[in-house]
């Protein structure tokens, strides 16, 4: 099945995708990772506030299936949650490039843009890890 992998993200190798927006990044799991977890019944997100490095758990993401870490993509503060997934975590699945947003980090190194896959990149290890 072919996965939408928008060209103008960039990707982690655990499924989470960045938006550079400025000084900032818009954050959230790609659709090969929400089509993996299925109907996503839960959405665990952190503080405004808190720090994290690239690779930290930054939340939860729980769905019929399984219960999934959200790892940062980046390092940076956060400074913004996507409340409505609070009410309706469903919208993950719905547009997980979009409305299915998860948090918008203060990026502190932003050098590590460079160390995320482009979206064939990305693809490539989609595609291998289906086989």
């Amino acid at each position: 099945m072919a996965h939408r992998i928008p060209e103008d993200l960039r990707y982690s190798q655990t499924h989470e995708w960045a938006r550079r927006e400025g000084t900032t990044a818009v954050v959230g799991i790609s659709d090969y990772a929400q089509a993996q977890l299925g109907d996503v019944v839960y959405v665990e997100l952190p503080e405004v506030g808190e720090e994290y490095r690239q690779g930290d758990s930054i939340g939860v993401v729980e769905s019929v299936k399984a219960t999934s870490d959200i790892y940062a993509p980046l390092s940076g503060k956060v400074v913004e949650i996507n409340q409505s997934l609070m009410d309706d975590p469903s919208i993950v699945n719905r547009d997980p490039y979009g409305e299915g947003w998860m948090v918008r980090l203060e990026v502190t190194d932003p050098a590590e843009w460079e160390t995320l896959l482009d979206a064939a990149a990305y693809a490539r290890l989609i595609e291998e890890g289906e086989h």
